[in-house]
């Protein structure tokens, strides 16, 4: 039987905007749950790819950001499928709101942070699966693995394939949010960009053949690559002025 795994875009926000993503091998798995109240939209996708919502083994949320997220209390009422977040992110989860303020990455992270979308509050929902670390899915229908990937947020996390495919949520973006697409750029926002590019080049380092993000199209590992090794001296630079602004912890 084969163990191949296909990578599906689910658009929630135009075309490469927001993406969600329908992983189908022995059984079906989505990543991401998109903006609140677009959960119909999702399993309507689901459907038009001729898979039955109802078939879904599992919803994995990348991270508790709220375009991420926010529907997923309704995607698992409307498909019956459980949904898995790691626990760092549970305060996001549990109260439907994202930790704040957010912190940019850029003109573009600082325009966004007045969008009053992005302060909404979301349907909260508990975790039917917590992840506490590397999780295989084989169990779930697909030959991948959900990896801890923290920086962008302390819970975030990737789905890597047995291909090589990285399902990356918004550790690496397309720039200006997916509008110039194969050109990788940061998401408007990161609590820990240094944990965030370790994360990024530690996926990269086990293989990452194609990275599918959360705002774009896909990305070339090696392109990615070359523009990791600029952001490390970017943030390098940041941090001897005193201009790195990182998250601290709420344990």
């Amino acid at each position: 039987m084969s163990r191949t795994t296909r990578i599906i875009p689910i658009p929630v926000l135009g075309r490469h905007g927001i993406n969600a993503y329908l992983l189908v091998g022995r059984r079906p798995v989505v990543v991401d749950a998109g903006t609140p109240g677009s959960g119909r939209r999702i399993r309507d996708a689901i459907a038009a790819h001729g898979v039955d919502p109802a078939d879904l083994s599992l919803i994995v949320l990348t991270h508790g950001h709220i375009d991420h997220f926010g529907s997923a209390a309704e995607l698992r009422r409307l498909t019956g499928a459980p949904v898995a977040g790691h626990v760092a992110d549970l305060g996001p989860f549990r109260t439907g709101r994202v930790r704040e303020p957010y912190l940019p990455t850029g003109p573009m992270g600082r325009l966004m942070a007045r969008n009053r979308k992005l302060h909404a509050q979301a349907e909260p929902f508990e975790p039917d699966v917590l992840v506490r670390g590397e999780t295989d899915l084989s169990d779930h229908g697909i030959a991948a693995r959900i990896m801890p990937t923290p920086g962008h947020t302390a819970g975030s996390v990737s789905v890597l394939t047995e291909q090589g495919d990285l399902v990356a949520g918004d550790l690496v973006a397309n720039s200006f949010m997916g509008l110039v697409p194969g050109r990788p750029a940061n998401p408007p926002f990161h609590d820990d960009p240094v944990g965030n590019l370790a994360s990024l080049n530690r996926m990269l380092d086990l293989g990452a053949t194609r990275l599918h993000v959360g705002h774009g199209s896909p990305l070339d590992p090696g392109r990615v690559r070359r523009w990791a090794a600029r952001e490390e001296r970017r943030l390098a630079r940041f941090r001897a002025s005193g201009r790195l602004r990182v998250r601290q912890s709420e344990d």
